[in-house]
């Protein structure tokens, strides 16, 4: 459940990082309320998730998650580059998360 709970928690971390672009900033009520939602509740969830969860591998996972989501909507929403290198880069980010899973004690 807790590995749920931190994926939960990197996707409203993408979502308020996303809003941001948004809120034009914090001037537009709308996705401002949004956002900070989104952030009270990505933070709300990865502190759930450390109840079981080393903190070091919870917070680079939540981290991971929100960069990648985070760049990937950039390239899809917002026409940003998707070079060679960065999806590179993005693909190591991913393999550290599902490494940090893999290593964790059964």
């Amino acid at each position: 459940m807790a590995w749920f709970l931190l994926f939960l928690a990197g996707l409203f971390e993408v979502g308020w990082a996303i809003g941001l672009k948004y809120t034009e900033g914090f001037t537009r009520p709308i996705p401002s309320v949004l956002t900070l939602a989104a952030m009270v509740a990505s933070v709300v969830l990865l502190g759930m998730a450390m109840k079981s969860l080393p903190v070091g591998t919870a917070y680079a996972v939540w981290v991971g998650i929100g960069a990648v989501g985070t760049a990937l909507l950039g390239i899809v929403l917002f026409a940003e580059p998707a070079t060679a290198g960065r999806l590179i880069s993005l693909a190591l980010i991913v393999a550290g998360i599902v490494g940090l899973k893999l290593a964790m004690p059964a």
